[in-house]
């Protein structure tokens, strides 16, 4: 005995389903330095920190915040072309926040802590992975000064061999393989103002602000 069973309509099959909400995240913003412009002059000047946090960092986040819109845009049309055109405002603009963040709180005025040696555990594994800390500095320094063009020197913690290492990086590239302690910017707007093209200066001069505070407590959270 056959049972008829009823359909529904062809009409009703074919119909599509509803797309699903785009959900748009917080935009980014600027963070606020923690000091003022001229907190760490004469090492650097208050222009160059005004111009690069308000106008350079800020161009990163407005820019990333467009390519956040257009990806919504292109994720709803499911236009996968437009998605992968996108990739490279992301890997620059997003790069470029992410460095810069960690950038300005890398460094500190002399009077809150900026300058002078690491202690503890961060100076103990720079002394085992680099001799000392003066040879950290030297060959720190000769390798920002080697970028050719606009990059970024760091000092990262392999993420596979937990040892410390000595990176550079293009343009506003992120460490991937590496968790960021120390970064400095070496594009020309970071010190051009006040050291003209003489790279290696302001090199020499940042050391008297780094925050070393910061970098070990960055060190101290990567080994958990």
């Amino acid at each position: 005995m056959f049972r008829i069973i009823q359909s529904r309509p062809v009409a009703s099959l074919l119909k599509a389903s509803p797309a699903p909400p785009i959900v748009f995240a917080s935009k980014h913003t600027l963070p606020d330095l923690p000091y003022d412009y001229d907190a760490l002059e004469p090492f650097i000047s208050a222009d160059i920190m005004k111009f690069h946090h308000s106008k350079h960092h800020q161009t990163y986040v407005t820019n990333l915040n467009v390519a956040e819109e257009k990806l919504h845009e292109a994720r709803a049309k499911s236009d996968v072309i437009a998605e992968v055109s996108l990739q490279q405002a992301f890997k620059f603009n997003g790069g470029g926040h992410i460095n810069h963040s960690i950038f300005w709180k890398n460094l500190a005025p002399p009077k809150d802590g900026g300058g002078g040696e690491p202690t503890g555990d961060l100076l103990k594994a720079i002394n085992e992975e680099f001799g000392s800390f003066e040879k950290f500095v030297t060959n720190f320094s000769t390798q920002a000064t080697s970028v050719q063009g606009s990059g970024w020197g760091w000092l990262g913690l392999n993420k596979a061999t937990k040892r410390l290492e000595i990176v550079t990086t293009s343009n506003q590239d992120p460490l991937t393989a590496h968790v960021p302690l120390l970064g400095v910017d070496v594009w020309e707007h970071a010190y051009y103002l006040q050291y003209k093209n003489v790279r290696p200066d302001y090199l020499k001069a940042i050391w008297n602000v780094v925050n070393w505070g910061d970098v070990a407590a960055r060190y101290a959270a990567s080994k958990k």
